[in-house]
């Protein structure tokens, strides 16, 4: 076995498998701290970030960017699941957030734009050339999808248990989006880019993976055919059927998220203080979000319950942190500044004693706490808390600052925060802690620090045609939605202004607005040197 397919698996399941029996003394009950009377998050006002605070994020930010760079190959664009690591293995996922991280390193002058061009023209071209068919062994994809792991020796699917993934692709499919819309400017090279990245998204049949009742499968193999687990409630399968639905060749149906809605309902109530739509890893909060600004923006389901998905996450991130306060399974070092419980490597399968009890911990396991689904064995995951700073800076801060300063070299290095680190597994006067990171774990960092600090990811997003489509077909209105927008096409885009418009959901969401005005900016910032920060760094 692989040692990270493995544990990869529960991620891209999870959402199939979030009513699964948790392992004794790993599971807290929600009831334990389902408050009666929840309450929303509190309306906090636009962070002004300290010096300190700044000085941290931008070297996070620039290390974690450091990552996907020193870990991309230069002629293929394949970006590994996981580095430094033997491992051979390409995770197209982090493609996606590769491509997005060269635009980010652009903008902040970590690399030229013309590296930036040269490493992203790579990648689509390498991403369009490799061979798509039902094969088992000679195939990079199959209908525009991709395998979820490709050996980076060769770009062809990994092994023969590994799926051609859905949600994979549409992470993949994220950064091909912001590719085409961020190199906008009238040169071969750059309207090569919008040409490549336009024929890969529309090649992508998401009607041949979609079931009849209009759920889209989480995967295919020729082996098996269609996996039978379905994107269906509140979970980073968001993006797929966004992308899907603003297709132009392969369109979902609209119908077809009412289906990914039908268990919103069963999702929706009280944990930890807060109201919000449940999905206990805080990734689930996080990917859709990393490229879709959805503050003030709402389909029918949200508008009904008068919240939209951005303060969803917001409350999400609140809820996890009361948890850590109260701290149910007693874990070391929990606070209202150590809190981070996601999808992450972990200690191993293993039971110790620990202060006369025996406790039970996990290698890489989705981790989380919410109402139906609570997995925690004292391991933190840093991009919990890190890819959560555009929903929360005001409570992810402090947090941040406190991991570092509290385990300083053990847990930052090279590339940042390592992917995690579990205080309560200890050998001798050391704590357990990773030596690798994970791309889909740097992702959310990097591009969730660079959303706070300009919006830039964002407004790029905001640009792209086919995103504003996916949106607006499944029912989305509101906030910035009804400005203009610039149409990409393959010889060039047109001239027309992005207009900044204020979120106004939810109290908490409008209290962001502050940072929505100045990161509307960010859109003419990111074609110079450097993005112009909304929060001073």
């Amino acid at each position: 076995m692989h040692s990270r397919p493995r544990g990869r698996h529960a991620r891209a399941f999870l959402s199939a498998l979030v009513l699964a029996v948790c392992t004794p003394g790993l599971c807290a009950r929600a009831a334990d701290g389902v408050a009666g009377n929840a309450v929303a998050a509190p309306t906090v006002p636009h962070v002004s970030a300290s010096a300190a605070d700044n000085a941290l994020t931008d070297d996070l930010e620039r290390r974690t960017f450091r990552w996907f760079w020193d870990a991309g190959d230069p002629k293929t664009g394949l970006v590994p699941d996981r580095y430094p690591s033997p491992q051979t293995l390409s995770s197209v996922a982090s493609i996606g957030f590769g491509l997005t991280a060269y635009g980010i390193g652009a903008s902040r002058g970590y690399i030229t734009r013309a590296q930036a061009t040269t490493r992203t023209l790579a990648t689509l071209h390498y991403l369009l050339d490799g061979p798509q068919n039902d094969s088992a062994d000679n195939a990079m994809g199959y209908q525009g999808f991709y395998y979820h792991f490709l050996n980076r020796g060769t770009g062809l699917r990994f092994s023969h248990d590994i799926e051609l993934s859905s949600i994979d692709t549409a992470l993949l499919m994220q950064g091909v989006l912001f590719a085409q819309s961020y190199y906008d400017r009238q040169t071969p090279r750059e309207a090569e880019i919008r040409n490549l990245a336009d024929q890969l998204y529309k090649r992508v049949n998401w009607q041949w993976m979609t079931r009849p009742d209009n759920r889209l499968s989480m995967g295919w193999s020729p082996e098996h055919a269609f996996i039978p687990s379905y994107w269906e409630g509140y979970s980073e399968g968001m993006m797929a059927y966004i992308l899907g639905l603003g297709s132009p060749t392969h369109a979902l149906a609209p119908v077809s998220w009412q289906a990914w809605l039908a268990t919103n309902n069963q999702r929706w109530g009280d944990y930890y203080g807060q109201t919000f739509l449940n999905f206990a890893p805080l990734f689930g909060h996080q990917y859709s979000h990393a490229w879709i600004d959805f503050r003030g923006v709402q389909d029918a389901w949200a508008r009904e319950k008068q919240i939209d998905y951005f303060e969803n996450s917001r409350r999400a991130v609140y809820a996890q942190r009361a948890y850590a306060i109260a701290n149910p399974g007693k874990w070391q070092d929990y606070s209202a500044t150590m809190w981070g419980l996601t999808a992450c490597d972990g200690p191993g399968d293993v039971t110790r004693q620990i202060d006369g009890q025996s406790r039970h911990f996990l290698s890489y396991s989705a981790r989380g706490a919410g109402r139906d689904y609570t997995q925690d064995d004292g391991t933190v995951a840093p991009t919990a808390a890190a890819g959560s700073i555009a929903f929360a800076p005001e409570i992810v801060l402090p947090t941040l600052r406190n991991m570092k300063n509290r385990y300083g070299q053990d847990i930052y290095g090279r590339y940042g925060f390592v992917d995690a680190f579990n205080p309560s597994f200890r050998n001798g006067r050391t704590f357990w802690t990773d030596r690798e990171y994970l791309g889909i774990d740097q992702g959310p960092i990097l591009l969730m620090i660079e959303n706070w600090r300009s919006g830039l990811v964002w407004n790029v997003m905001k640009r792209n045609p086919y995103i504003r489509a996916g949106l607006e077909r499944a029912g989305f209105e509101g906030g910035w939605l009804p400005a203009p927008i610039a149409t990409v096409t393959a010889t060039g885009r047109d001239t027309r202004t992005l207009q900044p418009a204020l979120p106004s959901a939810t109290a908490a969401t409008a209290a962001t607005a502050a940072t929505a005005a100045t990161a509307a900016t960010a859109s003419n910032a990111a074609r110079g040197p450097a993005a112009t920060p909304a929060n001073p760094s």
